[in-house]
């Protein structure tokens, strides 16, 4: 069963102790009971130290072991208060919000913090869109010069797949790709859309082969420029995508990290009909117990471009 906070309130009362989120944490890392990551054995030993010793193999571990938390030197608490805060901003929070926002003393906290939580926005073992899909390109980056279209210089290639829904929206999906060939394409759609499914697409050569992995290509328009009658669907998600880059984080995204901003954007917008907002952060917290450790030298680098 879900259990998480209402309200900023609920949040308090629930998680006003450093014990109280580990305890939160162990019921969504092991609602079964404890289960060792060695062995699989569920019986341990609970030590002075918060570790968990496995009664079976000898291995110790602790409730954060393997996840974003590992080796912080920060308490729960503010952690859990960061990701209420995030998710309780509608259109998201920049660094230095949530500095000021938490009292750190450093800015490099703060975004490294956010960015180690957008990665946790991704779960490993997400469901691919299905049903009919629109899919096409946008560039997105910083004013730069240089040509437009397919080719910009400069700025990051996305691939937008909009799952529709009656004449609705649904479930949409980003991945920044190093070019627009066929070879890239194909990958971002096989990597977003389960086979069988219609995908409508511009005329672009690069969607040629859709049809033989296993989709219903259909053409929607022959015309294939960026920037000039997108498919309806993807030009709705790609102004408001451009607006939230723009309005929270005053567009300065390099296209080095841009993997993070989309993610977040991702799971905000397949979140955006929620009721609660403590729904999300019962989300965060859960994913972030489900991603790997993710180091700051990692994060400084930005993800390469697949």
């Amino acid at each position: 069963m879900e259990s998480y906070p209402r309200n900023l309130m609920e949040f308090e009362q629930q998680f006003a102790t450093e014990k109280a989120c580990r305890e939160y944490l162990f019921e969504l890392r092991w609602p079964d009971g404890f289960q060792c990551p060695r062995c699989e054995n569920r019986k341990a030993w609970k030590t002075s130290q918060d570790l968990y010793y496995c009664v079976k193999c000898g291995y110790k571990t602790s409730v954060i072991a393997g996840t974003i938390f590992q080796d912080t030197s920060k308490p729960l608490k503010m952690w859990f208060r960061a990701m209420w805060y995030i998710t309780n901003q509608k259109h998201g929070v920049s660094a230095l919000g949530l500095q000021q926002t938490l009292g750190f003393g450093s800015y490099r906290t703060a975004w490294s913090w956010l960015h180690k939580l957008r990665c946790a926005m991704v779960r490993p073992d997400r469901d691919r869109l299905s049903g009919i899909i629109e899919v096409d390109e946008t560039y997105l980056g910083g004013p730069e010069p240089g040509k437009r279209g397919r080719g910009a210089e400069g700025k990051g290639l996305v691939v937008v797949a909009v799952q529709k829904d009656g004449k609705r929206i649904g479930r949409i999906r980003l991945q920044q790709v190093v070019d627009a060939c066929a070879e890239s394409l194909n990958k971002a759609v096989k990597k977003s859309v389960e086979p069988n499914s219609v995908v409508h697409t511009d005329g672009w050569r690069g969607y040629n082969g859709l049809s033989k992995l296993g989709y219903t290509h259909t053409v929607i328009r022959q015309e294939s420029d960026i920037g000039k009658n997108l498919l309806p669907s993807v030009n709705r998600v790609v102004a408001l995508l451009k607006r939230w880059l723009l309005g929270t984080h005053q567009g300065a995204v390099g296209a080095s990290h841009l993997d993070y901003y989309l993610d977040e954007f991702t799971f905000r917008f397949n979140r955006r009909t929620s009721k609660s907002r403590g729904k999300l952060f019962y989300r965060l917290v859960k994913q972030s117990l489900e991603v790997p450790p993710v180091l700051i030298n990692d994060i400084a680098g930005g993800r390469s471009k697949k």
